[in-house]
């Protein structure tokens, strides 16, 4: 199962998902998604046709400029001396650059950093809170145009040792540029680093 508002969206899916596997079982959820006998015969609906294929379309633009601004994060926070997964020059397999930032207050100084940089909601200043099915405190920023689209600019952790904050997405590496040029303002604003 997987998600197309995620990285086969591009940003610009609505909603929609996809399966994989035994072809009885697609055929079973097909079946019970629309009306028994109808199935996958249906195809797109619900007037989505246009943004779920443009965003099949677009996504594989989307995803090199999320992993381009991921390796530019991992690239200037690792020369801050902070530890970063993957490093800029391993390989990849997934959007998401995890930074090792180590207090509380600097998790949540990035993640208002980021949520600054987004597209939509910019004004909003995320705080941590009790998320339902967390067992920490959590902060998100995310100001995205589809609501829950990561491969949009987004960032999130949980308010406890070593303090990892997880970043992804980033539809435009501009966007992405502005970005790590807000966080580390942001750290610098707070206290957090010095640069010489």
């Amino acid at each position: 199962v997987g998600s197309l508002i995620k990285n086969l969206g591009a940003g610009i899916a609505l909603t929609g998902g996809y399966l994989v596997g035994k072809k009885e079982l697609i055929n079973t959820a097909a079946d019970f998604l629309t009306a028994p006998g109808l199935g996958k015969e249906l195809g797109i609906s619900f007037n989505t046709a246009r943004t779920t294929l443009q965003g099949l379309y677009y996504a594989p633009s989307a995803v090199c400029e999320a992993k381009k601004t991921a390796r530019l994060f991992a690239r200037v926070y690792e020369n801050l001396g902070y530890k970063v997964f993957p490093k800029y020059n391993e390989i990849r397999s997934d959007i998401v650059e995890s930074i090792v930032l180590g207090s509380e207050k600097a998790i949540v100084s990035f993640c208002k950093a980021i949520q600054s940089a987004s597209c939509v909601d910019s004004f909003v200043s995320p705080e941590p809170w009790d998320m339902p099915g967390y067992e920490n405190k959590v902060v998100m920023a995310s100001g995205s145009f589809i609501d829950g689209s990561s491969i949009e600019l987004s960032a999130d952790g949980p308010i406890r040792e070593p303090y990892i904050v997880y970043f992804q997405g980033g539809l435009t590496l501009s966007q992405g540029r502005l970005a790590v040029m807000k966080s580390v303002q942001n750290l610098i604003n707070y206290g957090i680093i010095k640069l010489q």
